[in-house]
């Protein structure tokens, strides 16, 4: 995509303001799965800031579709991950890539090598994906018949063992939504997992290539 073009101006402009929006989304979001005792009133404007949010994500998936000119299915389609994080906000602030790039460019900063993106992006995205994991989890099994997970420690608990792929079996869940989510994040923990050892085995071996073509001859 052209550097000029409309499409690529319109997520310049707003990548940042919507990840900070997706920051409040999750709070919101937090805060109506873990404040119990939240006053009815402060319940309904957590749940009609999370409305609003999830409203101003999905204009913005539209306007970049039609910007795009491509066919519903085929946008869809190739950019996945705008589709899944407007159908599922809480993994909105995955899109960190498109925010890092937003902000060098803005300010004509020096970018990080390509070792070191990925190792954060992957780092970041742990978090922000274990949190959100455990929150929606924790949300479905609290009051399920036969669960073991019983509060939002032994969520965090489960989500960290399910995205390290450790997986111990102390705490399952037990709800189909809750399994879906699982599964959701087994995925994404292997991904996760993949890509920051097959970067930091690849920035290793380059750099004792370097140190061997550095050492001079007879050594």
């Amino acid at each position: 995509m052209d550097d000029d073009s409309t499409a690529a101006r319109w997520e310049q402009r707003t990548e940042i303001p919507l990840f900070l929006a997706s920051l409040l989304f999750l709070a919101a979001y937090a805060t109506r799965v873990l404040a119990v005792g939240l006053p009815s009133g402060w319940r309904d404007l957590c749940a009609f800031v999370l409305l609003a949010l999830w409203v101003t994500f999905a204009l913005d998936y539209t306007v970049r579709w039609r910007l795009s000119g491509q066919r519903f299915l085929r946008y869809a389609t190739t950019h996945v991950l705008h589709t899944v994080v407007v159908v599922l906000p809480l993994l909105r602030p995955l899109r960190i890539v498109p925010l890092y790039d937003a902000v060098q460019h803005g300010r004509g900063q020096p970018r990080l090598s390509l070792y070191a993106r990925v190792i954060a992006y992957a780092g970041l995205s742990t978090l922000l994906l274990g949190f959100s994991g455990a929150l929606a989890v924790y949300q479905q099994e609290r009051d399920a018949p036969g669960s073991t997970m019983h509060t939002f420690g032994d969520a965090v608990w489960w989500a960290c063992s399910t995205l390290s792929t450790v997986g111990y079996g102390d705490i399952v869940p037990v709800t189909t939504l809750g399994r879906v989510i699982a599964t959701a994040m087994m995925a994404g923990g292997l991904a996760l997992l993949g890509a920051v050892t097959g970067s930091f085995s690849s920035w290793l071996m380059q750099t004792f290539a370097r140190e061997g073509d550095e050492r001079p001859p007879g050594r």
